[in-house]
């Protein structure tokens, strides 16, 4: 190591990332504020976001692929092709490691992070983990038994082996700035509800929130509703047929303002949703993916805060909801103790970035 332009050792730092946006945007950030840092950073992906990760990573970040996929298809031959990528990859990371090796390692989960995880315990480099959600993933678990510290974004985590050498920290989750910069803004008592389904949408969510807002006697909400395309025009009518003042759209650009604005928020439960809405402060009803169970163990988490309700999806009804929307918009003060319950600190790039460089 080196002595940076701060004064402090450089490092070469490898952080690992893929899958889906929500492990690429932890990982940027962390990277950005390494290389603050005057650190040395490469950045590996797999195909599936290696185009997110080079519009999104700091001009002095290396980025380099990674052959990796999920391996939790149904067909045997998807299973065996899957693990035939890690493997290689695997292979082709310890060989790198040998010309190219990292003081640390980084990952942020998923099936992406295995291969680089396997050749950094081969070389015996110092290797953090990152764990999303409040349930340990499959890729996370099996990669455990060759890392150093296991690094949380909920103070509890389920699943995680109780035979494990790995230190547990609890970090929390990184998210963007817009959401930092509006920590424990207060609600507006202006009646204002947020619908979002996420990326795709919710179909239940569809189903439940305007049958439930046409039950209610209280026409002074406005809700926000975020659907699929597909759907638009037709909650539209639905809304405006029942005097229902509402705004649907199929995509929300600045879901930090969105948020703000609203005094209640329902929605899944992934764990960025869950950390954005702690970060800010907000109450909110979250129905969890019901074939997902890292979403459930997130909506369990925060309800344990008091700053919502963890509702199965089955138990998702018109009529559950009515009531309870009915007692939360006609008690402001509930609305309010709700979010301020809700609020959590949120300093993840900084605790991670100390953890890894200590």
């Amino acid at each position: 190591m080196e002595l940076n332009i701060l004064g402090v050792e450089q490092m070469k730092i490898w952080i690992a990332t893929g899958g889906t946006g929500g492990h690429v945007f932890p990982a940027l950030s962390v990277a950005t504020e390494l290389i603050a840092r005057g650190h040395r950073v490469i950045i590996s992906a797999d195909g599936r976001v290696k185009k997110m990760v080079r519009d999104g990573a700091p001009k002095k970040a290396k980025v380099t692929s990674v052959w990796a996929s999920g391996v939790g298809a149904k067909s045997r031959i998807k299973q065996i092709i899957a693990l035939s990528k890690i493997a290689v990859s695997a292979a082709w990371l310890t060989v790198r490691f040998t010309f190219l090796r990292p003081e640390r390692v980084v990952a942020f989960g998923g099936y992406a992070s295995v291969p680089v995880v396997f050749a950094a315990h081969l070389w015996k480099i110092p290797t953090y983990l990152h764990e999303q959600n409040a349930a340990i993933g499959r890729a996370n678990k099996f990669t455990m038994r060759w890392v150093k510290t296991l690094m949380t974004s909920f103070p509890s985590v389920d699943g995680i082996p109780s035979n494990t050498s790995a230190k547990v920290v609890y970090t929390g989750l990184p998210v963007r700035q817009e959401f930092l910069a509006a920590a424990g803004t207060p609600i507006s008592g202006a009646s204002k509800l947020l619908v979002t389904g996420g990326s795709l949408g919710a179909q239940v969510l569809d189903d439940v929130v305007p049958a439930a807002l046409i039950q209610m006697k209280n026409k002074k909400i406005f809700v926000t509703h975020q659907t699929r395309p597909e759907n638009v025009a037709k909650l539209q009518k639905l809304y405006a047929d029942n005097k229902i003042r509402a705004n649907v759209l199929s995509f929300i650009h600045d879901m930090a303002s969105t948020i703000i604005d609203a005094d209640l928020v329902i929605g899944r439960s992934g764990a960025s949703t869950v950390v954005e809405l702690e970060t800010i402060g907000r109450g909110a009803i979250l129905v969890p993916l019901n074939i997902n169970p890292d979403q459930a163990a997130n909506a369990n988490s925060f309800a344990r805060l008091g700053g919502g309700f963890a509702v199965p999806q089955e138990k998702f009804t018109s009529k559950w909801l009515a009531a309870t929307l009915s007692e939360l918009f006609d008690n402001p003060s509930r609305l309010e103790k709700m979010a301020k319950k809700s609020l959590v600190p949120n300093n993840a790039v900084k605790i991670i970035c100390d953890e890894v460089t200590k």
